[in-house]
């Protein structure tokens, strides 16, 4: 008896031994940090060229990891890139067009599977802080689609009672905590520091697993506000104080990584949600050498900076000059967590091979589709870029100051080709010279017009699919 006794405790601790080295020797699951900035322009960080402000943790994050000089957001507007970025999907595939307000009964479909639900199904631990835009109404929340802590703003910070255009359309901006109203109107000025705080402590929090964690600043989007330790900090006005705030709050997620020992166990992606607001004027960040800005399809509207860190994997200091997008995020992600891809169509491809900086690595997109609402006004295949006729806003004289907004007129393109290698600011129309090249991006864009529809062309696609919609 106690030989099959002493047997028995025996192989209990031997079991007990071998599954925790076999849990030792398993390979911990990277982290992911997805920073995104609202309307912060190409130029608006110190790597890509700005001046009268300083961006040193994102500069620092660009010497560590690499940089790209081509990186896009679906649409230039604040809801639908949103939506591209959590679903890996065009907004037009999905549904999830524009901004919407607080009046809006449609958001994120149930049936979507977006980045958070993919990888909390792999354990992760998973919170958002910031700007949501994917539907305000109790079913589209963060907290039902995949994020287990949210605390942020459903919507625009200003779609709230001070809009210098319409204050008496909305109602007070609520801030939320997981599903609860906790505020109304909040003191916007406090905003980056409590995504900030938040982030850290929700790092601290989940150190020993793996986590997910996206921080989806209000800022620069008008209204501009900052704190008191950034108030008058640059020498660009209250823009740059935004920037350099937003700059520490990454130094400060960075140093939280270093300081926890994860920081080679953490990829951390920066990028914005589409280029400047260019009618707030000196409230509006700039697009350098791009043309035009927020709201268009030309290049300052949907082309951002994008820096990507992680010690040990990605090799330091380097640029990719390929096309890459916030719809690859998703596929790529959950191929580095061992996920799986959701069961519906995403348009997004997987980057790694950009990002790891692998030898002879191309963009894996034969093609990309530039849509403004459900106008597909625009598609690059290479370097080359063709403009389908349509309207865009501009600058209709100079720009606002201070907070209040300049006056857009309406513009029209003809049918132009651009080499965005040799012509990154769309000056130089050479659709006559190449009509090849023009006759195959059309049939290539017939392909889009048919998959996700044209409105321009009348045209609704075989495979969209809807948002989902409450009724009042």
């Amino acid at each position: 008896m106690f030989l099959t006794r002493w047997f028995g405790w025996a192989l209990l601790f031997f079991s007990m031994f071998v599954a925790s080295r076999g849990l030792a020797d398993t390979p911990r699951l990277p982290n992911f940090v997805i920073i995104f900035t609202d309307d912060q322009g190409y130029a608006d960080v110190g790597c890509y060229g700005a001046q009268g402000f300083q961006t040193p943790n994102l500069d620092r994050m660009a010497r560590n990891g690499v940089r790209f000089t081509s990186f896009y957001v679906a649409q230039a507007v604040c809801g639908a890139s949103r939506a591209a970025l959590l679903s890996g999907c065009y907004p037009n595939r999905i549904g999830l067009l524009g901004a919407p307000n607080h009046r809006a009964t449609h958001g994120i479909h149930p049936d979507e599977e977006i980045l958070p639900e993919l990888l909390k199904e792999k354990g992760y631990a998973t919170a958002m802080f910031g700007k949501w835009h994917l539907g305000h109404r109790p079913p589209f929340l963060p907290t039902r689609h995949g994020f287990g802590v949210y605390f942020g703003l459903p919507y625009s910070n200003d779609m709230w009672p001070f809009h210098p255009e319409t204050p008496s359309f909305y109602p007070p901006l609520p801030l939320i905590e997981n599903e609860r109203v906790i505020a109304e109107n909040p003191d916007q000025t406090q905003l980056t520091t409590w995504y900030t705080e938040r982030a850290v402590a929700f790092i601290r929090q989940n150190r020993d697993r793996p986590f997910f964690l996206y921080v989806a600043h209000a800022m620069p989007h008008v209204p501009l506000f900052v704190s008191e330790k950034f108030r008058g900090h640059s020498q660009q006005g209250l823009y740059g104080d935004v920037i350099e705030e937003i700059d520490w709050s990454v130094g400060q997620i960075l140093q939280t990584l270093q300081e926890l020992d994860l920081a080679e166990h953490t990829l951390v992606i920066f990028t914005s949600d589409n280029g400047p607001w260019l009618s707030y004027g000196n409230h509006a960040g700039s697009a350098g050498p791009l043309r035009e800005g927020k709201g268009t399809t030309w290049e300052g509207g949907v082309r951002v900076p994008c820096i990507m860190q992680w010690p040990g994997r990605i090799p330091a200091g380097t640029v990719c000059h390929e096309l890459a997008a916030t719809i690859d995020l998703l596929p790529t992600l959950v191929r580095l967590a061992e996920a799986r891809l959701p069961r519906r169509t995403i348009d997004g491809k997987d980057i790694w091979p950009l990002i790891s900086g692998q030898p002879g690595a191309r963009t894996p997109h034969e093609t990309y589709y530039y849509y403004w609402n459900r106008e597909l006004q625009a598609i690059r295949s290479g370097p080359w870029k063709l403009h389908f006729p349509h309207t865009y806003r501009s600058l209709d004289g100079p720009p606002g100051q201070d907070g209040k907004p300049g006056k857009y007129t309406q513009k029209r393109c003809g049918l132009e080709l651009y080499n965005l290698e040799k012509d990154i600011g769309e000056t130089n129309n050479v659709a006559e010279q190449h009509p090849q090249i023009v006759e195959r991006l059309q049939e290539l864009a017939q392909q889009a017009r048919l998959d996700l529809g044209d409105s321009l062309q009348g045209i609704t696609g075989k495979n969209i699919r809807p948002a989902g919609h409450v009724t009042e």
